[in-house]
């Protein structure tokens, strides 16, 4: 038997058999498009698809021009390929369809559809919607006429592609991610198209609208009526395309037990599989130089931390540890509130005993912004000046101290600061004075739009937790993603994660939650919660997590008091090791990573082709 989280499967094998005689294709809205978590799940699972499903896997998606043009490769169909000739037959009745290569590890088939090539349907598109499955569709939203344009063009396609194979004996399955791809399913199956679905809800749609707004969500669930809170958030068409497709598809699953209890209360069906996303190892291996890495990117993270903080005071940077926190700014559902206030709790407890320890925590989030702070970039463009006067200085005293020594006739060490012009004793004076400052280092690192109703930034504020010199807890809230063109940080995102010491991710509501996984992968420790699906698989599934670096805030049935403790708790152990006890840690969470890797986790979606195999 395999364990699904609570769920138990009987354990059977895909063989080579089936995989050689079905085709596989893979539907979702990020196929090439990078909008959202699950462009992840796909792109990382390929490389461990392709060698089982071979020439049999495609993948279809939405034609998104700007997106697609430095990872897409066009190439002609192959008429001995019943998907190309399918493509074949669209492009002959007149529909925009692009076939090619997607160019990521494994280099999988993709199909990409044309939306304006439906556009002249849409019409007929709604009303058969409306006269077939009682979904009325409003004529002004533009994004849910895209989608039904996309599920239209999948629909006609798999027709087709049935079509193409009714004399063999290949069988289809067609594998839908979200409702943004699955609005053609309802269709499919009243034109008893011969292709097998599988729907996958990764987050229900109402269920992300209900916990951003109620604090509660959890205790209320059970009470709640679907149809009167999607009417509330004005998303009622979208969520009854949702609950079509749960219910129309063959083989209904979703991304963890957490996420399960969301589709029966919300979507009125229980998921018959649970699917689990990974993550491909490959991608973040560095295998004994992870910890060479680590020092690395630590280092350049000095650099940031001496721009921002050191010309307002200083710190210890080698007892210093860096935690950071990262994904949308959804304040209650990404537990922000309850970092926040489990880092308050540490600082105290910090000063109380009058740590020398140093925690640097960083919110990484995506939030409207007018600029960087103009301080911030003269504060690193004076530092660099200050690291250039300091070149030439030991330039200078390095050439005279050789010819110094070289002249002597005794073996003393002369006096350095003779050596030193004084162009540059003032230089030097001038470019320090400049660059000190008595105000505090800021802890926002961007001017925001709407500053004054920022949760984060009034959080701060109102707990006084603003850089202060004697706060052992500093916080830098920076609203834009890392990477290399960042002129703060240059490095890349997982250079960042690489890194800091902890990820801090106790999530109120993560239907799954990808960044724990990375930290892993790149053997950083991580926290989790019990209510995000990631933290709920490793509750059932990883009895020794805390061993492995993979902390678990319990915040299920416990009050947020209790949680906020309970973080602060895992914290504070966490800042009281030692430097060999952290880099034991940093060994056996790197190690760990290979339980979520895509070539352990694939079993539970090769049981779901399996059972979709098997309905008649």
């Amino acid at each position: 038997m395999v364990k699904q989280g609570k769920t138990t499967v009987k354990a059977k094998r895909l063989t080579k058999t089936h995989t050689s005689n079905t085709l596989l294709l893979e539907i979702a809205w990020e196929v090439l498009n990078q909008v959202g978590g699950i462009y992840t799940v796909i792109r990382s699972k390929v490389p461990t698809v392709i060698p089982k499903w071979g020439n049999n896997y495609c993948l279809l998606g939405p034609y998104m021009s700007a997106n697609v043009t430095a990872e897409f490769e066009p190439e002609e169909p192959l008429n001995n390929d019943p998907i190309g000739r399918a493509v074949r037959r669209m492009r002959e009745k007149g529909y925009g369809v692009h076939y090619g290569v997607w160019l990521v590890s494994g280099r999988p088939k993709a199909v990409l559809f044309d939306l304006g090539s439906v556009m002249h349907k849409l019409g007929e598109i709604k009303y058969l919607l409306w006269e077939n499955h009682g979904i009325s569709t409003p004529s002004d939203d533009h994004l849910l006429n895209d989608v039904l344009a996309f599920g239209e063009l999948v629909k006609l396609f798999l027709t087709e592609l049935a079509e193409e194979t009714k004399d063999s004996n290949k069988q289809i399955i067609a594998h839908f991610h979200e409702w943004m791809a699955a609005s053609g399913i309802p269709g499919l199956r009243k034109d008893r198209v011969n292709v097998k679905t599988i729907f996958t809800t990764h987050a229900t749609l109402l269920g992300r609208y209900l916990a951003m707004n109620d604090p509660q969500f959890y205790d209320h669930l059970s009470f709640m009526d679907w149809q009167k809170e999607a009417r509330h958030f004005n998303i009622e068409a979208n969520v009854m395309i949702e609950r079509a497709a749960a219910h129309g598809s063959h083989v209904f699953s979703t991304v963890s037990e957490v996420t399960a209890t969301e589709c029966r209360q919300l979507l009125g069906r229980n998921p018959d599989v649970i699917l689990p996303n990974g993550i491909n190892n490959q991608r973040f291996e560095a295998l004994h130089e992870f910890q060479n890495l680590h020092l690395e990117n630590k280092n350049k993270i000095h650099s940031f931390t001496m721009t921002h903080f050191f010309s307002n005071y200083t710190f210890d940077l080698d007892k210093t540890l860096y935690f950071f926190t990262s994904g949308r700014y959804e304040f209650l559902n990404k537990g922000y509130d309850l970092t926040l206030e489990a880092l308050a709790r540490l600082n105290h407890r910090l000063q109380t005993e009058k740590s020398d320890v140093t925690v640097v925590m960083f919110f990484i989030t995506k939030r409207p912004y007018y600029s960087i702070n103009p301080d911030i970039l003269e504060s690193r463009a004076l530092l660099e000046e200050f690291r250039h006067v300091i070149d030439s200085i030991k330039k200078q005293v390095g050439e005279r101290l050789l010819f110094d020594a070289v002249s002597r006739k005794d073996t003393k060490l002369p006096e350095l600061n003779e050596f030193v012009d004084d162009y540059w004793r003032l230089r030097f004076r001038r470019t320090l004075q400049t660059w000190k400052s008595t105000s505090l280092p800021p802890i926002i690192t961007h001017n925001l739009h709407d500053d004054a109703n920022d949760e984060i930034l009034n959080f701060l504020r109102t707990s006084n937790l603003i850089n202060n010199e004697y706060d052992r807890v500093k916080v830098v809230y920076h609203p834009d993603f890392i990477n290399y063109t960042n002129p703060l940080f240059s490095m890349e995102y997982g250079q960042f994660v690489r890194g800091c010491h902890l990820g801090v991710f106790p999530s109120y509501y993560e239907p799954w939650g990808y960044t724990p996984l990375e930290c892993i992968a790149s053997g950083v420790p991580t926290v989790t919660s019990d209510l995000a699906g990631f933290g709920d698989y490793v509750q059932d599934n990883v009895p020794d997590h805390d061993r492995r670096g993979i902390y678990l805030v319990k915040r299920n049935k416990k009050s947020f008091d209790e949680a906020a403790g309970n973080l602060a708790n895992k914290m504070y152990n966490y800042v009281r090791l030692s430097r060999r006890d952290r880099i034991d840690l940093r060994n056996r969470t790197e190690s760990s990573s290979s339980l979520f890797d895509w070539s352990n986790l694939i079993r539970y979606y090769d049981q779901a082709y399996l059972r979709a195999l098997e309905i008649e």
